[in-house]
């Protein structure tokens, strides 16, 4: 089957990859219909993301038709259609019985890396390095689904791919994020980042009631969607001081809530974001965490700062002391995927929102190579891409 491989920092490939097998009785097959590019396979093309290996395929957003169960695996049938989530969950151990389902404590079978890195490891990913697993990914034709009684959501109704593939992780994440900000009528929301996971903020943040939105980016087509169909105010970075901009809007107070969905490589026109170039580039610090320092500096005293934006290492200059001293709240992490993707479901079979507003490029899987250069550098007014891969091909079962 085709994949699309890492091979290096900025070197991913669309190899001929063999077809994953049934390896445990819990185990699907699933013909991928839909998968996309996400910014946190970003990180890894930047060669942010340790433990990657030549060959391994990327991908965790992606969802298809089942065309193969283990014998173990009662939930799921050929011919199901599913969404897979990118966190992989065994649905026993004590944290998915918690509803903690990104900390699962069985998914992982190389969790003795994440606990040098961690102290404890958290569950598998699909597509995200061997610290997580070495899972295969989905941005491929097929795809092998451990715990797939768990995990797979079933879609019986007549939605496309499209308004339900991004249930795989952005949208899940953004309503989470927004969700941890304990979002109160009349409450502003601040939201770093107007990429897909910022513009699912966004609108989970009104979702939950939310008066007033603020959204912060320098890219003009990402402000312009959260302006328009996020419904967000909008601050450019390039044009103003956040800050103070932030103090302006709120009566001087802050934001209740601030949201970073940019992560290990944000960018900013402060000393500071500066400062995370010029020491990353050095190989002197692991992430640039210019975002995250704002949204703490901004956050209202007694406020939250949720945090949906990936980071991988130790943060350099990090302002716990504002923190300590305004009695912030910090909430984080994985996305707990199945608490969140029947109730999102039924909001998109509702009408309440259609996710796939976010999509500006539809593309082939032999285009990836180019796409993942595209959605880097922002060109083309690229926001999100979805791939399609070979619907030609058929599987026999092993």
């Amino acid at each position: 089957m085709k994949a699309v491989c890492f091979y290096g920092k900025e070197d991913v490939r669309v190899e001929s990859v063999p077809d994953p097998a049934i390896l445990n009785p819990r185990d699907a097959i699933v013909r991928v219909t839909a998968t996309a590019i996400c910014g946190s396979d970003l990180h890894i093309y930047g060669g942010y993301i340790p433990t990657m290996e030549k060959g391994d395929v990327l991908g965790h957003e992606f969802m298809g038709e089942v065309v193969e169960v283990g014998r173990d695996n009662q939930r799921l049938k050929v011919g199901d259609r599913v969404v897979v989530p990118f966190t992989i969950s065994c649905g026993r151990c004590f944290f998915c019985k918690e509803q903690l389902w990104s900390l699962c404590d069985n998914s992982n079978p190389n969790a003795w890396l994440a606990e040098k890195l961690y102290g404890y490891s958290g569950s598998g990913l699909f597509g995200y390095s061997h610290i997580y697993g070495g899972y295969a990914g989905g941005q491929a034709e097929f795809a092998r689904v451990p715990f797939a009684d768990v995990g797979p959501l079933k879609v019986e109704s007549s939605l496309t791919d499209e308004q339900v593939l991004f249930l795989s992780d952005i949208f899940p994440t953004g309503y989470m994020a927004a969700e941890n900000c304990q979002i109160k009528p009349g409450d502003t929301i601040a939201v770093w980042g107007c990429g897909p996971v910022g513009q699912f903020a966004i609108r989970s943040a009104y979702l939950l009631g939310a008066e007033k939105v603020i959204a912060i980016d320098r890219f003009p087509d990402r402000l312009a969607l959260a302006a328009s169909h996020g419904k967000a105010q909008v601050l450019n970075y390039d044009e103003v001081d956040v800050p103070d901009a932030l103090r302006d809007l709120t009566g001087g107070q802050g934001p209740d809530a601030c949201i970073d969905a940019v992560g290990l490589e944000s960018h900013g026109t402060t000393l500071d974001a500066w400062y995370d170039r010029a020491k990353t580039s050095m190989y002197l610090a692991t992430d640039r965490p210019h975002a995250l320092r704002q949204a703490i500096g901004a956050c209202r005293k007694g406020g939250i700062v949720s945090i949906p934006g990936v980071y991988g290492g130790w943060l350099d200059k990090f302002p716990l002391g504002a923190a300590f001293a305004k009695g912030l709240t910090l909430k984080m992490g994985q996305t707990h995927m199945q608490k969140y993707m029947p109730a999102l479901l039924e909001r998109i079979e509702r009408g309440e929102i259609d996710p796939s507003f976010i999509i500006t490029h539809r593309v082939t899987l032999d285009e990836a190579p180019e796409m993942y250069r595209t959605f880097r550098d922002k060109e083309d007014a690229c926001i999100k891409v979805v791939m399609r891969p070979g619907h030609q091909q058929t599987r026999m079962p092993n």
